[in-house]
């Protein structure tokens, strides 16, 4: 099973991924967890250059461009191996990402950009994401708040707007694959909820998993 976790810049989900990743190993699940950009060494030399706030020239055709490289790498060293081996891989952000800031955020045309992203993974696809839900000036507050401001995040609030839009339009496409999570409220609160959803999901596809 392939999961992957959604949200706007500061929606928390990265601070979640780790004890969420322990919740599943406890629950006896074996666990891959990764992140995009990056993952590999590879990806995270690709991942320095992109969020470089010294970057700011870069055109968003590039942008996209260094999000599939270091995509592809992470699929073929990573994500698919692991997943062949009968694993679980939870992703911190994947395909949907690209969509929404790159196609949405910087207003281009989905589809050649769908082509790339499934030149780059293989076609595959996450079989849950969950999508950590937050207002776009909060979650910017508690970027600028956190020291991890980068070239993503200082893009104008008008692009991070469209990003949020574009994530509401790739759930309402695909509802069946998207979970929403409340992530104003308290960590312990979207904490308690993500684990819930994943864990029951998980649970409920054991037997796919095992035979992987």
């Amino acid at each position: 099973m392939f999961i992957t976790l959604e949200g706007p810049d500061g929606s928390g989900k990265t601070s979640q991924v780790q004890a969420l990743a322990e919740a599943i190993k406890k629950d006896g699940f074996d666990l891959v967890l990764t992140r995009e950009p990056g993952g590999t060494y590879i990806g995270d030399q690709v991942r320095n250059v992109v969020f470089d706030l010294r970057n700011k020239s870069m055109y968003p055709s590039t942008e996209f461009l260094l999000f599939q490289a270091s995509r592809a790498q992470l699929v073929s060293e990573i994500i698919r191996p692991a997943l062949d081996a009968g694993k679980v891989v939870l992703c911190d952000r994947y395909i949907d990402s690209s969509l929404a800031y790159q196609g949405y955020g910087h207003r281009r045309p989905l589809q050649p950009l769908q082509q790339v992203i499934s030149f780059a993974t293989g076609g595959l696809r996450p079989d849950l994401t969950i999508f950590f839900d937050l207002n776009v000036e909060q979650g910017l507050e508690r970027r600028n708040n956190d020291g991890g401001w980068n070239r993503l995040d200082d893009y104008s609030l008008d692009f991070h707007q469209r990003v949020y839009e574009g994530y509401q339009a790739l759930m309402a496409a695909e509802p069946q694959r998207w979970h929403r999570v409340d992530a104003a409220r308290s960590p312990a609160e979207v904490a308690e909820e993500v684990k819930h959803v994943v864990l029951n999901f998980l649970k409920k596809h054991k037997r796919k998993i095992a035979k992987s």
